[in-house]
């Protein structure tokens, strides 16, 4: 067996409603807390669903402060102005309530507001230094797993994207509340679920890094998400099923940052970056087609997944690997989310820069199980179209 390294949270919580016992989770697991900085985006607090949580905070003695400036693929001004919120608050710990981008600002809120480092200095693999604010995540989706991850993303230009990746941005606990997410709307649902399958999917034909603990946590999530995205998308306010997906989507989380994601996350990158598609959406549009094209290298773990998906699938490798992929269409296909480029306003005269943009993600790109040239990914997004 081949040696390997696996990290992860301190931590895990998975109970629905838990958040309204917030405070005296932090009071018993952070004792002396007393000035907690709830990191979250403006459409989140207005659906009021941080107001038991922030009370339950202030029944436990302590002074909780929110940030809610957190935008989609959120730029460096909106970190630096977090990291000046939390240190006008004084803040003694951080909670990220929300999405893959409020959980990545709580992170880097973390580590940044009692440093020296600028932002800039932390960017790439291992460049963090010290200590940061105890830090405490809580998803509101079910999909990017940033809860129990070690990498934020920032949005750096116009279009790039960089990624902080250190041990320090591991939460010390991540909350699952499904309740959190009844609210969600079945287009939501359907992209961040897919994304979810994506990090599952990518972590166990990764070609670094893939692991028997990966696997195995890859595996589980798969079939939880699944067996339940679908009944998430159609009948949204069963707690059941939220819980379920919740749960698969922190354990394809899990698998992913220790065995880490390829050419589906490369090529949806520049997707989101230039034309604002939302992150799971842009893996659900580029996933199938991608697939297809890593056939020749990964049809047998293909094959093993579709065991999980598709268990009635049979035949050759190749025949259960096809399986899986076209699984994996019809299930974009039945929530109703777009399956093509063109629908979310992508040409053909868009191709060139899609293609030359995807070739800049080489840590992820190391990763696929199947080398991938420039042309391989203009002929990937012609196929998307």
């Amino acid at each position: 067996m081949t040696a390997f390294a696996f990290s992860t949270v301190a931590n895990i919580l998975s109970e629905p409603g838990v958040t309204q016992r917030l405070g005296d989770i932090i009071a018993e697991r952070f004792p002396g807390t007393r000035r907690p900085f709830i990191v979250t985006d403006a459409g989140f607090l207005r659906t009021g669903l941080l107001t038991l949580p922030t009370l339950s905070l202030e029944q436990a003695g302590m002074l909780p402060a929110h940030f809610s400036g957190v935008i989609a693929d959120p730029p460096e001004a909106v970190v630096l102005d977090a990291v000046d919120s939390a240190r006008r608050h004084e803040a003694d710990l951080v909670i990220g309530f929300g999405g893959g981008s409020s959980m990545d600002v709580a992170k880097l809120v973390a580590v940044l507001a009692g440093s020296a480092q600028a932002i800039g200095e932390i960017y790439g693999i291992g460049k963090v230094s010290g200590k940061r604010l105890p830090l405490v995540q809580v998803p509101t989706t079910a999909g990017t797993g940033s809860e129990v991850t070690n990498i934020a993303i920032v949005t750096t230009g116009a279009t790039t994207k960089t990624g902080v990746v250190a041990p320090q941005l591991y939460a010390d606990l991540a909350v699952l509340d499904a309740a959190l997410t009844l609210g969600l709307p079945p287009p939501v649902t359907a992209a961040t679920g897919i994304d979810a399958m994506v990090h599952a999917i990518e972590a166990y034909t990764s070609k670094h890094k893939k692991n028997p603990l990966s696997d195995a946590l890859a595996r589980e999530a798969l079939s939880l998400l699944g067996r339940n995205l679908l009944p998430a998308c159609e009948q949204g306010d069963r707690l059941k099923v939220r819980q379920a997906m919740l749960l698969g989507a922190c354990l394809a989380g899990q698998a992913f940052s220790n065995a880490p994601v390829a050419a589906v996350h490369a090529l949806a990158y520049p997707i989101g970056g230039i034309f604002h598609v939302p992150h799971g959406l842009s893996n659900s549009l580029v996933l199938p087609h991608v697939l297809r094209f890593n056939l020749p290298q990964a049809a047998h773990l293909y094959a093993e997944l579709a065991g999980v998906i598709v268990p009635h699938a049979s035949g050759s490798e190749e025949a259960r690997a096809e399986a899986l992929i076209v699984a994996m269409q019809q299930t974009a296909k039945m929530t109703g989310i777009e399956t093509s480029l063109r629908q979310v306003g992508i040409t053909e005269n868009d191709l060139d820069r899609l293609a030359n943009d995807a070739m800049l993600q080489t840590r992820l790109l190391g990763n696929n199980p199947r080398e991938l040239s420039r042309d391989d990914a203009r002929a990937i997004y012609a196929a998307a179209l």
